[in-house]
């Protein structure tokens, strides 16, 4: 069938398995002839196409609550619930969404882009069915994103009240949990699902005394545990059912039929092939296909755009390895995002990957940084967000010398609100003890990143946006440093603007082209704030001051802080107001909120006629 037709998934209840069989076909062949062309989370969706046409057969959504862990494996959601016409404007500006929106669809219940919330949010929905009218929950969680402290926490929460019966279906794409992987396994899984098991094992449990019940519950577990391994869902109060063939519907039917009858929370463990029906994504293991900017369809080849300041920070830190400094790297579950694939290759054993847990990431890479050891972490600013308490607290009130890298900081276009890097400078800037840069291109970040390993005896935040970048060995090569400090860019009487990160250079080269007698400072360090430059500054011109950031409480801000006791002058702050920033092209949205160089010169240039 044109899966474009699709308008909501009723029309499943009367399909059979062999019709549910050539949808599935129909639904991947889409996604990866749309793909190649759109971009997005390739192989986790290609991975879950049978899984959720099964949950859409057995649910009925959105009266059932259908909770996608993050959005990587929505889109199959997306095309049963009529959004297949609208895939071409895929993670576009004013398009749809790379990830659930509970503006898009009334089946959207709940969004996420940061992973590991679906079983929280889950329980909410859990606990209001007496004030709503709400049916089955159902938390699809997997990704790697159940290792996640956050994850376990409300599995171990919700399994304190039987009284609620959650439905978590776990896609496992990767590795089995736990040890009691195997044929006994499977087969007694089989005999579990059966209806007429379950039901003998009602009335036997009917039968026993009160007094007895407990007893003989531990010997079920004890003999079970013995013959399979005793799960960890099993011992937190859950009804474990697994693993089973994630791309089998019979298998699946079965599963879900089982889950709703059952009256106690319930896990259904399900394998899947992430990126099923696509050798290529099939075979790749390191990630590479989990997100990708299109490719070719026929020899999948991947569309790139270069080399990026996260391949800068990861060469840097090879080449620090490579010519005899010692050092560990961390990240939490972002080797391939943060470009440490031949990292990890050539020093496996000095990177350190922590999951999909930025908690743990800090507070350990904190406590070897104070054991003398150097430690690079690199974390994207949207994850940083994840770890508040343990970069003040664990990080900066010890005066751990750790450096990390603030990836992703700014705009990140296509993945939009949820992972957008304008927060982390408010939530950083007034922590002690931290110094923070941002540099404007290769040659300053191998500068500032010398400075923060063989100088600063602190916590140390280098902040690095998306972009494209280009360097050579030689740039990765440098041994100088730049102490904190800025930079004078260009002399200038009629205006200042104090400016950091990739578009200093962008308005240099426009406000000489407009012949603008301004003074551009290059802020390369937010923290300490240079107040020797700041007191140079012309209070009888304006003062334009800009940041890919947020304004409340951002750099703009504390500059703003500097002059009120001082003779100031007119302070224009250019940032993200109060808001949540959508998804699109980076450079349209920075236009569309007046932030590209262009809108800051004419910003500089009205201000200046109107003086």
């Amino acid at each position: 069938m044109d899966v474009k037709d699709i308008k909501a998934p009723g029309f499943l209840k009367e399909y059979g398995v062999s019709e549910c069989e050539a949808l599935a076909e129909d639904i991947r062949r889409f996604l990866i002839d749309t793909l190649a062309g759109t971009g997005g989370h390739f192989s986790s969706n290609l991975g879950v196409v049978e899984l959720t046409i099964a949950l859409h057969k057995h649910f009925d959504s959105p009266h059932d609550k259908l909770v996608f862990d993050v959005g990587h494996q929505g889109y199959v959601h997306k095309i049963l619930t009529g959004r297949a016409e609208q895939f071409d404007t895929l993670r576009k500006t004013d398009g749809l969404s790379g990830f659930l929106k509970r503006a898009e669809s009334e089946h959207d219940v709940y969004e996420a882009g940061h992973s590991s919330t679906s079983v929280a949010a889950s329980a909410g929905m859990l606990f209001a069915k007496g004030h709503a009218d709400i049916g089955h929950v159902v938390a699809i969680i997997g990704d790697g994103a159940l290792q996640s402290g956050v994850a376990l926490e409300a599995l171990n929460f919700l399994g304190h009240y039987p009284q609620h019966q959650p439905i978590i279906v776990l896609n496992d794409n990767e590795m089995s949990i736990g040890e009691n992987v195997g044929m006994l396994s499977k087969l007694l899984t089989n005999v579990r699902m059966r209806r007429g098991y379950r039901r003998i094992r009602r009335r036997a449990r009917s039968l026993v005394p009160n007094r007895f019940r407990n007893f003989t519950s531990r010997i079920e577990r004890r003999v079970k545990g013995f013959l399979t391994g005793y799960t960890y869902f099993e011992s937190v109060g859950y009804d474990y059912f697994g693993p089973i063939d994630g791309h089998d519907f019979k298998q699946l039917f079965k599963a879900f039929e089982v889950a709703k009858r059952n009256d106690r929370p319930t896990v259904i463990h399900v394998r899947t092939v992430k990126g099923k029906g696509y050798t290529p994504a099939e075979k790749d293991k390191q990630g590479v296909w989990h997100g990708v900017s299109g490719f070719e369809k026929a020899n999948g080849r991947l569309k790139t755009g270069g080399l990026t300041y996260s391949n800068l920070a990861a060469d840097y830190m090879l080449n620090r390895l490579d010519s005899g400094k010692d050092a560990y790297v961390v990240t939490p579950a972002m080797v391939p995002g943060s470009k440490l694939m031949d990292f990890k290759e050539k020093h496996p054993d000095r990177l350190i990957d922590t999951g999909i847990a930025e908690a743990t990431a800090l507070t350990m890479a904190g406590s070897l940084a104070m054991q003398g050891v150097d430690v690079f972490l690199t974390v994207y600013s949207t994850f940083l967000q994840r770890a508040y308490d343990q970069l003040l607290h664990d990080v900066a009130r010890h005066g751990a010398p750790v450096v990390i890298g603030v990836d992703r900081s700014g705009l990140v276009g296509a993945d939009g609100d949820t992972h957008q890097g304008i927060y982390d400078l408010p939530m950083t800037l007034h922590i002690p003890n931290l110094t923070i840069a941002h540099p404007k291109n290769p040659e300053e970040f191998v500068r500032i990143m010398n400075y923060a390993f063989d100088h600063c005896d602190g916590p140390f935040l280098v902040r690095y946006s998306k972009e494209t970048c280009e360097y050579s060995a030689d740039v990765v090569n440098t041994q100088e440093s730049y102490p904190p400090g800025w930079m004078e860019e260009r002399q200038g009487r009629d205006a200042t603007v104090i400016a950091f990160g990739t578009i200093v250079e962008e308005l240099s080269e426009i406000f000489a082209h407009r012949g603008l007698d301004v003074r551009l400072l290059n802020a390369r360090y937010l923290k300490p704030l240079d107040e020797k430059t700041l007191s140079t500054i012309d209070p009888e011109v304006p003062l334009v001051v800009h940041e890919e950031s947020t304004l409340q409480g951002g750099f703009g801000s504390a500059v703003a802080d500097y002059f009120l006791e001082r003779p100031a002058p007119r302070i224009v702050r250019l940032g993200f107001t109060d808001t949540y920033v959508e998804h699109g092209s980076r450079n349209t949205l920075l236009r569309r909120y007046g932030l590209d160089a262009k809108s800051v010169a004419d910003t500089v240039e009205a201000l200046i006629d109107a003086a």
